[in-house]
């Protein structure tokens, strides 16, 4: 184990005395201002600089043998000097995040409440389950939904819950309710609320491609071998 010890130094300057010269508050003999702004008096002579050093230290491990094995993944790459044994701070590198190692979920959106369903989505598709999840990296899973013509919703949002969208021209935009638009396109629904909860911008539109979602029981993805969607609201499933 080596300790490097580099030294440096910090500069104080005293603050200067103002430019402008009282004649009613000066003391010709003493060099001293009683400026009456400050309340306390100023040197005319010039501000006074001292140095103080104090010592910065770099604790470095030259001997790789001395880290435990299942340890040493941290020090790969290091510099000349060795590892900093200091900086253990774990981020994922492009290995680690790999699509074609990431697990496949499949959920059953039949009679599940539409908010609570959305937000358990997002999470596993954020990898916010995960103990390596990072809030910058693509970390998270592939989720698939079926039946999603039949989502619930509660109260009166089915007839109340309105989606608009528009064409850019004057005048065009379109509203239509939650009923319309299941009877229409029910897809649109499940993505539109999983959409809102995840990140705006690059991240978020890769993150959005980790979602398929499907009208009816089947699905293309059987090749993935997805498993079931762990669910652990237990009001996500509406009583009937």
């Amino acid at each position: 184990m080596v300790i490097l010890c580099v030294s440096s130094s910090v500069t104080f300057a005293s603050s200067s005395a103002s430019s402008r010269s009282y004649s009613s508050h000066m003391n010709s003999s003493s060099g001293i201002i009683k400026n009456p702004f400050v309340g306390f008096p100023l040197s005319l002579s010039k501000p006074s600089i001292r140095r103080i050093s104090f010592p910065r230290f770099q604790v470095r491990c030259q001997d790789l043998s001395l880290i435990p094995k299942d340890q040493r993944w941290m020090f790969e790459d290091s510099e000349a000097n060795g590892p900093d044994i200091w900086n253990k701070t774990w981020y994922p590198k492009a290995a680690d995040h790999v699509n074609t190692d990431k697990p496949w979920y499949v959920v059953d959106a039949t009679d599940k409440i539409l908010g609570r369903l959305a937000s358990t989505i997002a999470i596993y598709i954020r990898g916010k389950n995960l103990a390596t999840y990072t809030p910058s990296v693509d970390m998270g899973a592939f989720v698939i939904v079926v039946n999603a013509e039949k989502v619930a919703v509660s109260g009166k949002k089915r007839t109340q819950k309105l989606y608009r969208r528009h064409s850019g021209r004057p005048g065009g935009m379109k509203v239509e309710t939650f009923d319309q638009l299941q009877q229409r396109i029910p897809e649109r629904i499940i993505e539109h609320a999983v959409r809102g909860m995840l990140p705006k911008g690059r991240l978020g539109r890769a993150l959005f491609n980790h979602l398929k979602v499907y009208k009816g029981p089947d699905h293309p993805h059987e090749a993935q071998r997805p498993i079931e969607l762990p669910i652990r609201d237990k009001r996500m499933q509406k009583e009937r």
